[in-house]
């Protein structure tokens, strides 16, 4: 299998060691990172250079990083991005949970983002995260902006989606994969309703970790080992075996780094 989303290089991994190994024992396959910001690099490239066919880097600013310095953020990305094969530019996207300051700016980045994702050929990993309590849309903002540009090339993940059925068809319309994380396995997540109608080479699997543990970990630090829990609810939702999952949605990864 493939944990195609996970922030490993964070502190809360003190035991990476055996994280990996735990990762590993449960046939997790590659683990794929994505960037923050310039802060996150150093941890996360120091596990690409020591683990370079399980831990594979992308490099991006992720929106809720984004402030007054973004141009000095987005150099550091582009200069990295000229230096190194990552395999996907990301984290980007937009974010309007937690704060509404830098909206503008968050658009500008992610824009820039694409775009650069387009010219070499690289899938994204977007972000999309909504307003609480009804706020606005995030993914309905990112897939229009998306529709706006009609970039070529442009392909990759909605990671974390958490979306309704209408909004995983019109992702999958966009040419994107649906990252399916630990919002799966709760009780209220809302996927029991929306993962039957989707087809499953439309899916990849991710863990988000350290965040979102899938149930009976809810509340607790996630890690790529958990990635197994999820799979079975993709399994179970779809009525299908646990082995074709696995086999199906480590293929549809694989397919988003072919040139």
């Amino acid at each position: 299998m493939i944990d195609t989303h996970a922030h490993i290089y964070d502190l809360q991994f003190e035991d990476k060691d055996a994280m990996l190994t735990a990762a590993a024992e449960q046939k997790v396959s590659q683990i794929w990172m994505p960037n923050c910001a310039r802060e996150t690099i150093d941890a996360m490239m120091d596990l690409a250079v020591t683990y370079p066919d399980r831990c594979l880097p992308m490099m991006g600013l992720h929106p809720t990083y984004v402030c007054e310095t973004v141009e000095d953020e987005l150099a550091a990305v582009e200069s990295w991005l000229n230096r190194y094969p990552f395999i996907a530019i990301g984290e980007i996207g937009l974010d309007f949970y937690w704060d509404l300051t830098h909206v503008d700016r968050q658009f500008e980045a992610f824009t820039i983002q694409l775009q650069w994702a387009s010219q070499r050929n690289l899938p994204v990993s977007i972000h999309s995260r909504s307003g609480a309590n009804g706020g606005r849309n995030a993914f309905a903002e990112s897939a229009d902006l998306i529709e706006k540009l009609a970039l070529p090339n442009l392909k990759g993940i909605f990671h974390c989606f958490i979306g309704t059925v209408d909004e995983a068809r019109r992702a999958i319309d966009l040419g994107f994969k649906l990252g399916i994380g630990g919002v799966s396995t709760f009780k209220n997540g809302g996927l029991d309703k929306v993962i039957p109608h989707l087809d499953l080479e439309h899916l990849v699997l991710e863990t988000d970790a350290p965040y979102l543990a899938p149930v009976p970990y809810r509340g607790k630090r996630n890690e790529p080992a958990y990635l197994k829990l999820i799979a079975q609810r993709v399994a179970d939702l779809k009525q299908l075996p646990l082995e074709q999952v696995a086999e199906q949605t480590t293929r549809n990864a694989q397919q988003l780094l072919q040139r």
